[in-house]
């Protein structure tokens, strides 16, 4: 391993409207403290890729977004995350309404075990939304939203689980945005995917930009230099470099960033 000096950082103030950031935010599990101390912000509908080496805490600090780390028994959270003014990290908050605010699209596609429709529809009407042509339209305009309508307007009544993986995983993201959240979370949602239905999900990412913002983890250096505005490295459960993706990837400021996402790193 080269010697770096891991005291440097270039960490970047975002020049637009903040949709969510972070302050002094800690993640331990145990003894273990995963994620140290992080203040970040989130410009409003852009794309921001969390990249770094397996372990470095990116997806415990993207989890941490929308409190996933909650269901962890050893895991505890300190700091801020701070979501219109108000710390969704506070005890007195409504976890479940601040998730339909915050949404959440995980590694592996995890349809839910009904139809088409129903993965769209189910939580909607949890929340008491019973109109069933106010349901359909949601299905319709969250399916386009993640490029799937065409695929399968035919078929809504069919098991999810008869999609294939990038479909699924399209679904999953329609699923998501069928709540309407504010901000968009993906943990590596293309990993599983090959490369056309990969493509097919970043378009997907590209065009939902204009109505959320979206943090991503990725381990695929093109994916992030392809779709994100902004680009964050973690390594050791610090965030070393933030900086707009075409400097991230063209001239990084700090030399282990530059190692990093040029393959030189180790």
């Amino acid at each position: 391993m080269k010697e770096y000096n891991w005291e440097e950082r270039n960490i970047i103030r975002m020049p637009g409207e903040i949709a969510l950031h972070t302050e002094d935010l800690h993640v331990y599990y145990g003894s273990n403290e995963a994620i140290k101390g992080v203040d970040l912000e989130f410009e409003k509908n852009k794309i921001t890729a969390l990249i770094g080496p397996s372990g470095c805490g990116k997806s415990t600090y993207l989890r941490s977004l929308n409190r996933m780390n909650d269901g962890i028994a050893s895991a505890s959270v300190t700091g801020k995350i701070v979501y219109k003014d108000v710390d969704v990290n506070a005890s007195n908050i409504d976890v479940y309404e601040m998730r339909k605010r915050i949404g959440m699209v995980f590694q592996r596609p995890n349809p839910f075990s009904k139809s088409i429709r129903e993965n769209i529809t189910f939580a909607l009407k949890q929340h008491g939304l019973k109109d069933k042509k106010q349901l359909d339209e949601i299905v319709e305009t969250s399916l386009k939203q993640a490029a799937l309508w065409d695929q399968v307007k035919d078929n809504l009544d069919k098991s999810a689980l008869a999609l294939s993986g990038g479909q699924q995983q399209r679904l999953c993201i329609a699923r998501a945005v069928a709540m309407k959240p504010d901000i968009l979370l993906l943990d590596e949602p293309a990993s599983a995917l090959d490369p056309i239905s990969t493509g097919t999900v970043e378009e997907t990412l590209i065009k939902l930009k204009e109505d959320y913002t979206i943090i991503i983890v990725t381990h695929n250096m093109q994916q992030a230099a392809r779709i994100s505005d902004y680009t964050a490295f973690f390594y050791l459960g610090n965030v070393i470099e933030y900086d707009a993706t075409p400097k991230i990837f063209t001239r990084p400021k700090i030399q282990a960033t530059e190692d990093y996402v040029s393959g030189h790193f180790g």
